[in-house]
C-alpha cells in the first residue's frame, strides 16, 4: 500500500489554526496548557520523595494525590487543543503519523496516573509501587514530549512561517 502525497499546502496548513479557539497564528494553546500536567506530575514526584523521608508523610501523599487530579485535568485541557491541531495535519504524512504516536503515548500516561491515583487512594500513602508507577508515566510523558517538539521544532507544526520568523533578526 503506497501513501497518497499530501496536498501541496498541507505545511501551511499546519502552521495555521484551525479555529481562533486553537490559539492565534504561531501562539498555539496547546503548548501552553501542556505546561498544567507537566508540571503538576513532576511535582506530585517531588511529594513522593519528600513523603519516603518525611515524618509525617500523609500531607506530602495527599498533596501528590492532589497534584496528579490537577495534571489529569490539565491534560484534558492540552488534548482538546492539541486534538484541534491534530485535525489541521494532513492523512498519510510523517507529521501526522508523529502526532497520532505523540496522543497515544499521552493517552496511556493519562490511564497510568488514573491507575495510580485509584492505589494511592486506596491505600491512601505512597507506596513503591506507585512511585515506580509515576516514574514510568513521566518516561512515557517524556518520550512523548520529545514527540511534540519534534512535530513544532522540526516539523513546524503551528510555529511561525521563516518569512515571519525572520523579522526577528532584521
Amino acid at each position: 500500500m503506497t501513501a497518497t502525497p499530501a496536498p501541496p499546502d498541507a505545511h501551511r496548513r499546519s502552521k495555521t489554526p484551525r479555529t481562533a479557539l486553537a490559539g492565534p497564528y504561531g501562539h498555539p494553546l496547546h503548548a501552553a496548557f501542556v505546561t498544567i500536567p507537566i508540571g503538576a506530575w513532576f511535582a506530585s514526584l517531588i511529594f513522593d520523595v519528600i513523603a519516603f523521608f518525611a515524618r509525617d508523610p500523609a500531607v506530602f501523599a495527599a498533596g501528590a494525590n492532589t497534584l496528579i487530579i490537577i495534571g489529569l485535568i490539565g491534560a484534558v485541557l492540552a488534548a482538546v487543543f492539541g486534538l484541534i491541531d491534530l485535525s489541521q495535519l494532513a492523512a498519510g504524512t510523517p507529521a501526522r503519523r508523529t502526532a497520532i504516536t505523540h496522543m497515544t503515548l499521552n493517552l496511556v500516561v493519562v490511564v497510568l496516573f488514573v491507575i495510580d491515583l485509584v492505589l494511592r487512594v486506596a491505600t491512601e500513602l505512597p507506596l513503591a509501587a506507585t512511585f515506580v508507577l509515576s516514574l514510568v508515566a513521566l518516561a512515557t510523558l517524556g518520550v512523548s514530549g520529545w514527540l511534540g517538539g519534534k512535530l513544532a521544532y522540526h516539523f513546524g507544526v503551528r510555529v511561525a512561517d521563516e518569512s515571519a520568523q525572520a523579522t526577528g533578526f532584521r
